[in-house]
Order: C-alpha cells, then structure tokens, then sequence
C-alpha cells in the first residue's frame, strides 16, 4: 500500500497507508465514537466538507450494505480509520470497503495513530486537515484557508418526492430535506404518514398549498445561522402553527427563527453514546448524535425552554415551545445507526399531529 499522511492545521503530521481514492482532500477533522454503523455515517449528509475519524479501530468488517445507507453515496470529505478490514463476513454484505469508497472518490487513510488524534481534536479542537500521499509535497496554503460553505445546497434533494405507507395514509407531513438521513422517512411511513420531501429551500407558500398535518425538519450540515432564507420561511411556518418536529439542524434552524442564537462547539458531539438528559423528568437517554453547533440555552425566547440537556457539557439537546405546536431535539431519534432509546418522539410528533386536528 502506498505511504499517505494527514498534515493538520496546527503542524502535526501522521504518517499511515492510503485506501480508497487517491489523491489530496482537505476538510475539518472531527471524530466519531460509534462503535458501528460506519456505513450511515459515510452516507451522513450532516458529514459534508468533513474529514471523518473513527474511534473504534476496526472499521470495514461487516463490508458494504447499500439497504443501510443514509443517502445515495458518501457525503465525506474523506475517511480516517485504525484498520481496515479487505476480508468482511455477513450475510448482507455486498461489497468491500475499500471498493465502495474508490468507486465514489472518497480518499482514505489507516494505519494511524487514532487514539492520539483524536485526543488532538479534543483538547485543541476542530481544526483543518489534509491527506496526502508519498511524494507530493507538503502545503498549508489551501489547508488554513478550507471553509465549509452552501453545506444544505449541496447536500438537500432538487426535487418534491412522495412516500406513501403500505396501508392507510392517516397523516401527511412534509418533510424539510435540510440533508436528511432516510430513516427520517421510514420511521414517519412507518406511523402511516405519507410523506412529501420538499428541497430545502421550498417557501412556506408551497407548505401552505401541500396542506400537510405536520412538517418535519430534517438534521443536515454546515453553520446552522448560514441558512438566512431557510430560517425565514421557517418563521413563516410557524406563524402558520402546523405541528412542528426538528431533527439536528432543523432544531438550530427552528430555534434560530425564534429569535435564539446558536455556537460552534470545541469538538461537537459526534457518536451512539451521547447522554441526553430529559429536563422534566431527570432520565438520561443514550442517543446518536453528529453536531458541531448548538443552540445557546440563554438566548431561547420567552414560552420556550430547554426540554433535553447534554449530560456531559450541559448544552442544549432539544427545545419545547409552550406558544406554538412545536419541539426539537439535537440528536437523533431515528438512532441510524444507534440506539433506539429516544424513537418514542415520532410517536410524540404523531400525537401532536392528532391532537391539533382534534
């Protein structure tokens, strides 16, 4: 295998084994502690323009599984691992990984260190990256100057797609791909929802006109507080006081058009084993989780509150508002891949859907 490095902002470089696509990729490193589902990360949108790390060192070993991908292809700036496995085992699997990222031009190294990495990350926080292979020579120019822009342009649907339950549509929600994960969708179908995919950027005039019961916003990637014509229309909506359910971003977004400011974390939290303490009750909920940005716990308006706070740091894991039929949570309840602690919260979105047309 063909030497390859990682040269990070502050000057550190690793020196490991190219897999995947060759060639050069630049991006934000960040970390994630999921002991599985690396499939659904590499297809995570709310990855987009990020050099992923997995903590967990074997990555690769149950192969391919294309039923288990969060969108059509990888949305990673490039992929980072320990070991990667050439021999994989299960009755799924479909493909290797080291194929399934050249065919998608995703570059990859392993072999490295990614315990002391990661602990660069944590304790000095998110910074640039870049990889490269044996022989190309080493420049900081295009590494410092790396911006994540247009993050939910690139990643949302161009087009309005329905999804119908197999039996009786008893609800209809309209679903914000903001660079939704799928299983957004199937647990909403799954309820006997039909859902109507709409791109990101779909005014609240043609919400109006789809006359759905509810409207989820989907998790995604980027600067929540880029989003200036997302969030307009999102007040609009919620002038319109359709029940409301935000995922990730669509919480940032949600919050944000009600007057909240949101921040950039030291390193996120990225993983299936965040602690998500639910206010009312004091119950600590295990829960998937990939964000960079977090609504500011003060800045929330009047009539709206914390509802879930990270155990750990004390930042804001979801928000209830008592004035309008609306809620969202920072982490993700369709729990792909997860756990699946926290998937009552459809049921929570569904109940809400019944009760205002009651």
């Amino acid at each position: 295998m063909q030497k390859a490095y990682l040269i990070l902002e502050n000057g550190t470089i690793f020196e490991g084994k190219s897999f995947g696509a060759q060639g050069e990729a630049v991006g934000e490193i960040v970390f994630t502690t999921a002991m599985t589902g690396y499939l659904e990360t590499l297809t995570d949108p709310s990855y987009y323009g990020q050099i992923v790390v997995q903590t967990f060192p074997l990555i690769g070993n149950y192969g391919v599984i294309p039923a288990d991908f969060e969108s059509a292809r990888p949305q990673v700036r490039a992929y980072i691992v320990r070991d990667q496995c050439q021999e994989p085992s299960n009755f799924r699997c479909e493909g290797v990984l080291d194929t399934f990222l050249k065919d998608n031009g995703i570059v990859g190294l392993y072999g490295i260190d990614t315990r002391a990495l990661t602990r660069i990350v944590r304790e000095s926080g998110v910074m640039n990256g870049k990889i490269v292979t044996e022989g190309t020579a080493l420049s900081f120019a295009d590494l410092r100057s790396y911006k994540i822009v247009d993050a939910v342009k690139n990643t949302t649907c161009q087009t309005e797609e329905v999804f119908k339950p197999e039996g009786e549509i008893k609800r209809r929600v309209a679903l914000y791909d903001l660079g939704a994960k799928r299983n957004i969708c199937r647990e909403l179908v799954k309820r006997s929802c039909e859902v109507t995919v709409v791109p990101a950027f779909t005014s609240a005039e043609r919400i109006k006109e789809l006359a759905p019961d509810g409207i989820m916003l989907s998790n995604g990637p980027g600067d929540p507080a880029e989003n200036v014509e997302i969030i307009e229309q999102i007040k609009k909506l919620c002038e319109m006081r359709i029940p409301t359910f935000g995922i990730c971003l669509g919480h940032q977004l949600l919050a944000l058009s009600q007057g909240a400011k949101t921040e950039k974390l030291k390193y996120g939290h990225r993983g299936a084993n965040q602690p998500a303490e639910e206010t009312a009750t004091g119950r600590v909920y295990i829960t998937s989780q990939n964000h960079g940005y977090a609504v500011i716990n003060s800045s929330l308006p009047e009539g709206a509150h914390a509802a879930f706070v990270n155990a750990n740091d004390g930042t804001c894991e979801g928000v209830s508002y008592d004035y309008m039929p609306a809620f969202s949570v920072q982490f993700h309840p369709e729990a792909c891949g997860g756990p699946l602690d926290t998937g009552f919260l459809f049921d929570r979105f569904i109940a809400l859907i019944d009760s205002n047309r009651s």
